[in-house]
């Protein structure tokens, strides 16, 4: 029986990840869960696997929380970092689904990780921000960091059985997400509808404007370099845009294995949670008269300058992937809100990185310095447009 903490239950990886583990009851167990939004949910998942504590973001939303739960219901509920934290280091779970959107993954992530839990890894940002100080803590645990990320679960998969000094590079693929072929002239008119209509991925709204931005696919480069150990020069980005092929490793006698599956995430998650077995989930191989052919083809730089943005910041190293990953989560959230448009997202990232003095080899209090630094002058940077637009 594998005890589960699940970060993030309310969102697309944590919600997947709980149908997997009511498939399997005889497998897994549900022991805390934690959620920012969307508290009927959480409440409903509660009363579904009696998990033995919850988390949510504040007291407000636990007292929402106790509202919507029977007066005798067990499950012990806390709420802020440090309920998060409390929910990461859950004494009896074995594993924690690290599923948080964005920087606020960290903390709790780390301290799974020095509680000596397995981590089955969603929250890309956790590495972007600290993949070294990550890393080491794993190893120092004796802790496995599995990829729950199609792309990384797929890399993951190919080099299994395989000698890592045979490795050349590692190609992540990409859908191209919905403006693919739109022109970079027309990016001032994407409103946020048509920015969530992802072509083939269902997923929470600050991934999907990842997506269309391809700001996802900078993020995974630098999470890929710090999962793999290989460096940024020796990873590629290829646009794929019927998502078949998650991602593929090339090997230096010429030889490309590749990982493929319908765009379904119960797949990877399912593997993080079960390697090195494999269990029946119910999803089927991909229908490949049907999908007719597999295109590929490299990704627009100009057009889709955030995956440049991201391949510096994975360059320059030390505090720069935490102020890349903080000021694209301002500049997401500040277009998801209406006050900046599609067009300025990646420029608002480039001039926040323009203004930083990186630290070299910095502690995890340098890295959340940045992390404050960078969404402090993100939102500055928004609020002086917004009043030069009004004056």
């Amino acid at each position: 029986m594998m005890n589960l903490s699940i970060l993030g239950a309310t969102g697309s990886i944590g919600q997947n990840a709980l149908e997997i583990a009511a498939m399997f009851p005889e497998r897994f167990r549900v022991r805390a869960l934690t959620a920012k939004g969307n508290l009927a949910l959480l409440a409903s998942q509660i009363l579904r696997f009696s998990p033995d504590m919850a988390a949510v973001f504040d007291e407000y939303g636990l007292g929402q929380l106790r509202k919507l739960l029977p007066a005798d219901c067990p499950t012990k509920i806390v709420c802020g970092q440090d309920g998060y934290v409390c929910a990461a280091t859950h004494p009896a779970a074995d594993m924690v689904v690290s599923a948080m959107v964005g920087g606020a993954g960290l903390v709790p992530t780390v301290a799974a990780i020095n509680a000596g839990k397995d981590i089955a890894l969603a929250n890309k940002e956790t590495l972007v921000m600290a993949g070294d100080l990550v890393m080491d803590a794993a190893k120092r645990n004796n802790v496995r960091v599995l990829p729950v990320d199609s792309e990384h679960s797929a890399i993951f998969q190919c080099i299994a059985g395989s000698r890592r000094e045979d490795l050349e590079k590692i190609i992540l693929t990409a859908s191209g997400g919905p403006f693919l072929e739109r022109r970079r002239d027309d990016f001032a008119s994407i409103t946020v509808k048509d920015a969530l209509a992802h072509p083939t991925w269902q997923m929470g709204s600050k991934i999907t404007i990842d997506s269309a931005t391809m700001m996802n696919k900078g993020l995974e480069v630098i999470e890929a370099k710090h999962l793999f150990g290989i460096s940024h020069e020796s990873i590629e980005v290829l646009i794929h845009p019927q998502s078949i092929v998650h991602s593929m490793v090339a090997f230096r006698d010429g030889s490309v294995i590749a990982q493929m599956g319908v765009p379904d995430m119960k797949g990877a998650i399912a593997y993080a949670l079960s390697h090195p077995e494999r269990l029946a989930i119910g999803v089927s191989p991909p229908d490949f008269p049907a999908v007719g052919k597999l295109c590929f083809q490299a990704p627009d730089m100009i057009k889709f300058p955030c995956i440049a943005l991201a391949f510096r910041a994975c360059e320059t190293g030390g505090t720069m992937p935490a102020v890349l990953n903080a000021a694209n989560e301002i500049a997401v959230s500040a277009f998801l809100g209406g006050r900046i448009g599609f067009d300025r997202i990646a420029g608002l990232i480039e001039e926040t990185m323009d203004r930083h003095g990186p630290v070299a080899s910095p502690g995890m209090d340098d890295i959340l310095e940045a992390d404050r630094w960078a969404r402090e002058t993100a939102q500055t940077r928004i609020h002086n447009t917004e009043g030069k637009a009004t004056a």
